[in-house]
């Protein structure tokens, strides 16, 4: 094998992107110890924004970090990220994100995480929608290869930009290795630290309306003293929500109110470094949204040996397996009676978490990279 050059854009390694931010970083720091002789691996990172990650403490003999100060918004990136390409020699640019430089002049890996903004029109405008259809439109067509996370978001593309199934691979993403069953100390001290009760219901995730929130306010309602219909009430658990809160959708809080709903926790977002062990705490963890592209938050849940519901729709299904207790998201009655079956049959809960373990440990950010890393020895080759 001769010298090889890849480019892995990182200029969404910002707080802005935490997830495709996430996916990068995870994916640069799996590839590195991958890398074969005579291959390398370039970091483009913006260093005009701040990013949760230190990219440079992944550069090492194959890894360089170059510096562009070009954000991916920006008009400039079509002949800026070209021309460094070009100074760097680069055998191949990989974007995970559709906003890029649409005539690279190089072999170029595409990833595409979700189709979101086509199919949950509410949450953006009519010009964001067209925006997004044309700018994807464009990084499709500039690309040799599209890396789909899921079967799901590979059939999306199908469906919705008519994309060759032999152009499209779906490589997995994976929790970070952070994510498993803490220490009982780790635990009471984030337990501490949110004033958290005990015994509690986790969900993780923001509140944008695909997430489907409303539905898991009104699910948790039936399961109150006063509703009649479930021998069965929550009435010494706690519904904690966690996550990035968007002021635009205030509809799950302002329901919680209206039904008086007194054991609902809202913590906000919650740190990195948090997650971990505030997952290992929980009971239960419900993820009802009504569509991922991936899924992440539910393997993390397994990886931390939390018993998972979560919908039977988009990538779900592909991602839990057989170790998680899928619904219908759109009924909410349903969706009470998984969290009452859960919640009473303790023998259940633990040969879900056993089950759980076991399919989280199948994803992993080694077997993401070993998979990508192939896929650029082809484009490239």
């Amino acid at each position: 094998m001769g010298y090889l050059s890849y480019t892995l854009d990182a200029r969404t390694a910002t707080g802005h992107f935490p997830g495709i931010g996430r996916y990068v970083v995870n994916l640069a720091r799996a590839m590195a110890p991958r890398l074969g002789p005579g291959e390398h691996l370039v970091l483009l990172r913006d260093p005009a924004r701040p990013s949760p990650w230190d990219l440079t403490a992944l550069a090492g003999e194959r890894v360089r970090v170059v510096d562009l100060s070009c954000s991916p918004f920006a008009l400039r990136q079509q002949w800026a990220v070209p021309r460094i390409l070009a100074r760097l020699r680069a055998d191949l640019y990989h974007s995970p994100y559709y906003l890029m430089p649409y005539r690279v002049g190089r072999p170029t890996v595409l990833t595409v995480h979700d189709l979101i903004p086509l199919l949950f029109p509410r949450q953006s405008t009519w010009q964001a929608r067209l925006l997004f259809r044309w700018a994807l439109s464009l990084a499709l067509r500039a690309s040799h290869r599209v890396i789909a996370v899921s079967e799901s978001t590979a059939r999306d593309l199908q469906q919705y930009f008519h994309t060759p199934s032999e152009r499209v691979s779906v490589i997995p993403e994976a929790p970070d290795p952070t994510f498993y069953p803490r220490p009982p100390a780790e635990v009471a001290a984030v337990r501490r630290k949110y004033g958290l009760p005990a015994p509690f219901v986790l969900y993780v995730g923001s509140n944008k309306p695909h997430k489907n929130l409303p539905r898991l306010i009104e699910a948790w309602s039936f399961l109150t003293p006063h509703v009649s219909h479930f021998t069965f009430h929550a009435s010494r658990f706690t519904l904690v929500i966690a996550g990035v809160w968007d002021p635009r959708y205030p509809e799950p809080r302002l329901l919680a109110e209206r039904l008086g709903l007194q054991n609902v926790r809202w913590l906000g977002p919650v740190p990195e470094a948090d997650l971990p062990a505030l997952y290992s705490a929980a009971t239960l963890f419900v993820f009802p949204s009504l569509y991922e592209g991936f899924g992440l938050p539910v393997l993390e849940a397994m990886a931390c040996g939390v018993p998972v519901i979560g919908s039977n729709t988009s990538s779900l299904p592909e991602v839990t397996g057989d170790a998680a207790l899928l619904v219908d998201p759109t009924d909410a009655g349903a969706l009470a009676a998984a969290i009452t079956d859960l919640l009473e049959n303790e023998s259940r809960r633990e040969e879900m978490q056993e089950r759980g373990l076991q399919q989280a440990a199948r994803f992993s950010w080694d077997r993401t990279a070993a998979m990508t890393l192939e896929m650029y020895r082809e484009v490239a080759g």
